[in-house]
């Protein structure tokens, strides 16, 4: 048997069917035959980047100078921004030599970072449902996905200590979000203080995604982990400027905390790369030095959004609470289709509404009672999506 027979290579081997390529494919077969399809599903914003990070990543990719290999970790006028923006609005100190890295996004911040820290067959304990990168860049580590199911953060809290408890394989990392892609759930800062303390007693690593830390709505103002005391001695904290800043394509994110845990994903990345683009890091500083404004304007945009699909759906008798953060809405599927699942149910949206949502199983067992609707369409489209998925619910 060779390399090119029917057996696949040992990581793709360990992916399960991405199932949102079903829906992906319903979609633009539908396109392909001239149907108006709204497309809710994937989290891509579709605002545009502030004018004066634009401004700045063309002057400087004009110079010359900024054409050569950039540095992997980011360069040090960056790292120093990211660690003033935490400074300025949680309060936190960073060193950004040992405690800051620049990355290409957040996911590879998680994804580099499990391979960096985690070791074949050790757990990492995650909430159910879950971005997926969170639960696949494990299984691609080699490392054990510990699926924690989460009916609240509380609740996710309780089961976590149970592992410890109980016999089996124990989390060398728990890897949580909030607030929450897909759920919309939200925590306090008092979440995260017995977390840390868990981690401290079993020498857990922690790892807090923050992707969503400013798209929050209704005076809540998400806390983040390193505001705890000691949370820099276990763990780490990953932000993303495509939301927050309208910079999805530029792929700009950052993990702060631990020193050793960043080391180690520095390590790892500068075999994998030699940074980004070096005008885009620069346009980074201008955005997070100048556009804080900014964050504020999507936040707005979202808030907007969100009641005009939530109005929408429950004037067709689908009622949902409205997340106080995030860019999605996440469902629970109508009574008279639960017996569907997520899956069929979406389909179905699809074909008789034309509009396009994610499947809540895609992102682990315990989402398939759900749908997500990403918030990515402007008022008037979410609106046009609601009157589709109003006639589908009355007839």
């Amino acid at each position: 048997m060779g390399i090119f027979d029917d057996e696949p290579f040992h990581r793709i081997g360990k992916l399960p069917t991405y199932v949102f390529a079903e829906i992906n494919t319903m979609r633009a077969k539908a396109r392909r035959a001239g149907l108006d399809v709204i497309d809710l599903g994937m989290g891509n914003p579709d605002g545009a980047t502030p004018d004066l990070v634009v401004e700045k990543l063309t002057e400087a990719a004009r110079d010359k100078r900024n054409h050569r290999y950039s540095l992997s970790r980011g360069i040090p006028r960056l790292r120093e921004e990211i660690c003033k923006r935490y400074q300025d609005k949680f309060g936190v100190e960073l060193d950004p030599e040992t405690e800051a890295i620049a990355t290409m996004g957040s996911k590879d911040a998680l994804a580099h970072l499990t391979f960096a820290t985690i070791g074949p067959g050790d757990g990492v304990a995650m909430p159910d449902p879950s971005y997926p990168i969170h639960q696949w860049g494990v299984v691609m580590a080699d490392g054990v996905q510990i699926a924690v199911p989460m009916p609240s953060p509380d609740e996710f809290l309780t089961r976590i200590e149970d592992i410890f408890r109980k016999p089996g394989v124990k989390p060398a990392m728990i890897l949580t979000s909030f607030p929450h892609n897909p759920t919309t759930q939200c925590v306090e800062l008092d979440f995260f203080r017995p977390l840390v303390d868990l981690a401290h007693r079993h020498g857990t690593m922690l790892v807090h995604d923050f992707a969503y830390a400013d798209i929050v709505f209704d005076g809540y103002q998400a806390p983040s982990m390193m505001q705890v005391p000691g949370a820099k001695d276990v763990g780490v904290e990953i932000f993303s400027m495509s939301k927050s800043y309208s910079m999805p394509g530029w792929r700009v994110g950052f993990c702060v905390g631990n020193p050793k845990m960043i080391d180690a994903l520095a390590r790892i990345k500068s075999y994998l790369d030699y940074g980004m683009f070096q005008p885009i890091q620069i346009a980074a500083i201008i955005a997070l030095r100048h556009c804080e404004s900014a964050t504020a304007e999507n936040a707005a945009m979202y808030k907007s959004r969100r009641d005009a699909l939530i109005d929408g759906l429950g004037s067709g008798g689908w009622e949902i609470k409205p997340p106080k953060a995030t860019m999605f809405v996440w469902g629970k599927i109508p009574d008279r289709y639960a017996w569907s699942g997520s899956l069929e149910f979406s389909k179905l949206l699809l074909h008789e509404a034309l509009v396009a949502v994610s499947p809540g199983i895609g992102f682990g067992p315990s989402g398939d009672d759900s749908v997500r609707f990403a918030l990515v369409e402007n008022e008037q489209r979410i609106r046009q999506a609601t009157r589709g998925i109003r006639k589908l619910l009355r007839d």
